[in-house]
Order: structure tokens, then C-alpha cells, then sequence
């Protein structure tokens, strides 16, 4: 029997949608039919942890995180995901306080850098993700070096998310400012660059890099998948 896969999902809709897609069809292009793990989506508000968010209450975004897990672990779930990087600023409280194992998306993340020889990575994604200590500190501990933009493109690469991929909007000048951040990142040395927000892939593909992309929605996916395998 394969373990049923809790996802906490809902931030943004966009991207929980990438994950049950990816771990479905990956299934089935692996082995032919369509007996893939029993999937449990929880669905939070996205307005709250915004709010949240904005007033630095991420006790009050553990919390919830923390009930949603639970009420995967009461709907059946084996084991779960946060299906997004930025709220993973608190994984290792929500981890302490539920009963079954949750995955990580940047260890996801760092074992396929390290599998594909990787050192120094760039990273995409939210303000909070890029300024705050909880990615560099997780990446480095795996022995990998992250390299993050200047403030002013973080700013840039903020507002398109919040503003426009959170709503499924797909502009192409976004699209042109995110290459032209990817390309300062290479310029600092960058050999692959990290999507640290899981809806970043829909407007950013590897014909738009000229070193890998590490698209951490499906990474996360990935592992999940494998796990619910192992039985």
C-alpha cells in the first residue's frame, strides 16, 4: 500500500494544483496506470497569512500551519507537505508539534544540488525568502553556497509574485526582468538557480536560463512521491 500524501495547500491555488498534477502524471508515466497515492489537499486562507505575514506574526502562521496539519493527520494523511517555501520559515515548529513526518522542500531542493554537483546557487522567490536567514541557513547546511539578488531586484522579483503569479497573471516584462535578474545571479557565480517560490515556474522555464532551474514545486513533489512509494 502506498502512504496516503497530506498537502497543506492553498498558497497560492496555483501552485497546489502544480503538485497534485506532478505527483499524478508522474505516476502514471512511471508505470503505466493510475494507482498513485491517495492524495488529502487542506486548503487555507491565503488573506490570513498575507496579513499575517505583514505583521510579522508568523506565530500566528505556525499555528495555523499546525492545525491544517493536524487535520490532515485526522483525515488519514501518512505524512505531509507544505506546499510552499516561504511559510517553511516555521517548518521546524509545525514539525514539533504534529505526529507524523512532514517533508521539506529545501532539503528536497539541496539533494538534488548535490546529486547534480552543484555548489553555489542563486535564489528566486519571495522578500521574505531571499532576506531571511531560514533558506541560507538550511541550503548551507547542506554545503552549498546561496547567492541571493540586491535589494532592489528582490523588490522586483516580490512584487511580481505577490501582485501577478499568486493570480495567474503572466506578463512578458516580467518575464524579461526575471531573466535579467538570473543573469546578475550567474554573473555572482550562480551555477543553477533555485525557484524558491513554487509559483515562479509558471513564468520562468529552462529556455529562459542558461544554467538549470531547480524548480522546488516539483523537487517537493518529487520526494513526496518517492516517499509515498516506499510503503
Amino acid at each position: 500500500m502506498h502512504k496516503k500524501i497530506g498537502i497543506i495547500g492553498g498558497l497560492s491555488p496555483e501552485s497546489t494544483v502544480s503538485y497534485y498534477r506532478h505527483i499524478t502524471r508522474s505516476y502514471v508515466e512511471r508505470f503505466g496506470d493510475h494507482s498513485y497515492p491517495e492524495i488529502i489537499i487542506y486548503s487555507v486562507n491565503l488573506e490570513k497569512y498575507h496579513l499575517w505575514r505583514s505583521a510579522d506574526r508568523w506565530d500566528l502562521i505556525a499555528d495555523d500551519l499546525i492545525a491544517s496539519a493536524q487535520r490532515l493527520r485526522k483525515a488519514g494523511a501518512d505524512f505531509g507537505l507544505i506546499a510552499t517555501n516561504t511559510m517553511h520559515k516555521v517548518f521546524d515548529a509545525v514539525q514539533a508539534a504534529v505526529d507524523f513526518p512532514l517533508i521539506h522542500i529545501i532539503d528536497a531542493t539541496a539533494a538534488k544540488a548535490r546529486e547534480l554537483g552543484l555548489k553555489t546557487l542563486g535564489l528566486l522567490g519571495t522578500r521574505y525568502t531571499m532576506s531571511d536567514g531560514f533558506y541560507h541557513d538550511r541550503i548551507e547546511q547542506s554545503g552549498l553556497y546561496l547567492v541571493v539578488p540586491p535589494s532592489a531586484d528582490q523588490a522586483v522579483v516580490h512584487r511580481i509574485i505577490v501582485e501577478e503569479l499568486i493570480q495567474g497573471r503572466l506578463r512578458e516584462d516580467s518575464k524579461a526582468a526575471y531573466r535579467r535578474v538570473i543573469g546578475g545571479l550567474i554573473d555572482r557565480g550562480a551555477e543553477a538557480i533555485i525557484l524558491g517560490c513554487t509559483e515562479i515556474p509558471l513564468l520562468i522555464q529552462p529556455p529562459d536560463s542558461p544554467v538549470p532551474l531547480l524548480d522546488t514545486a516539483v523537487l517537493h513533489a518529487d520526494a513526496a512521491l518517492a516517499y509515498a512509494l516506499a510503503g
